[in-house]
């Protein structure tokens, strides 16, 4: 059932899930998977997370640590939904501002009608763009931030690059990631409800279980935890580290621009 992690992010170019695909094919099909969850992303999130990636998040946007008494520039990668951008508008009592970008322009359409409804569009600018290829000048933004996203990106070390790039000197990446569980028994029971569990209920729940069978598979392809920060580091990051959550189930990244 599980096969082994990528160890290297080049890996990640042609992996779609455990299915191997050409050079240039996964972008697309990652599109079309993200066009089809998009309304029902959060959603999707709870079942892959049993509800834990809310507190995820939070803990992520406490280590942001926005400033609510003067500005703050923040650029949420992969975060079309809005779901990480309000909670760093909330956390800065609106003195920052978020740009929220996707390469999913489903994606985007949710996280513009939600800040719409919540009165936060002034705050937020939604950009549709590559996480290879910044649409930013160098030195922009104090934060740069990626949740659940970032192992859905072609070619890992090339966005981690574009981080470094556009971040300002002190500023911090952070990347919440679904990982490698360091528990037996938690992983043994983990495996049990992602293979088999999850692909249903998504079939329940929005019509078709194939998109969650890809982002089941492609948890499993990241590299792990250790492999992951080393690549943080070839991008150029100090002070690299990350704090495991649920036993490795998901795992906080940080790297500072020095």
């Amino acid at each position: 059932m599980s096969q082994s992690r990528t160890t290297a992010g080049g890996g990640m170019k042609t992996s779609f899930g455990y299915t191997q695909v050409g050079e240039g094919e996964k972008q697309e099909r990652v599109n079309d998977v993200f066009h089809q969850v998009a309304q029902r992303y959060d959603v999707m999130n709870d079942l892959m997370s049993g509800g834990m990636h809310r507190i995820w998040k939070d803990a992520m946007v406490t280590a942001v640590n926005p400033p609510k008494d003067r500005a703050f520039a923040s650029l949420d990668v992969a975060g079309g939904t809005g779901d990480i951008a309000f909670r760093i508008l909330d956390a800065s009592r609106g003195n920052a501002h978020v740009t929220a970008l996707d390469i999913n322009g489903s994606m985007l359409q949710v996280g513009r009608e939600r800040a719409e409804k919540r009165g936060l569009a002034k705050n937020l600018t939604f950009v549709e763009a590559n996480a290879e290829d910044l649409p930013f000048e160098d030195k922009s933004f104090d934060a740069y931030t990626v949740a659940f996203g970032i192992r859905n990106v072609p070619d890992i070390p090339k966005a981690l690059g574009e981080a470094y790039r556009v971040l300002k000197r002190g500023g911090r990446f952070l990347c919440l990631e679904f990982s490698e569980v360091d528990a037996p028994v938690l992983e043994t029971v983990y495996e049990k409800w992602s293979f088999n569990a999850i692909p249903r209920i998504g079939q329940a729940v929005t019509g078709d279980g194939e998109p969650y069978r890809y982002l089941v598979e492609s948890i499993r392809k990241f590299p792990n935890q250790e492999n992951f920060a080393a690549m943080i580091r070839k991008a150029g990051f100090s002070r690299v580290s990350y704090k495991n959550f649920t036993g490795g189930i998901a795992a906080l990244h940080s790297g500072w621009k020095l």
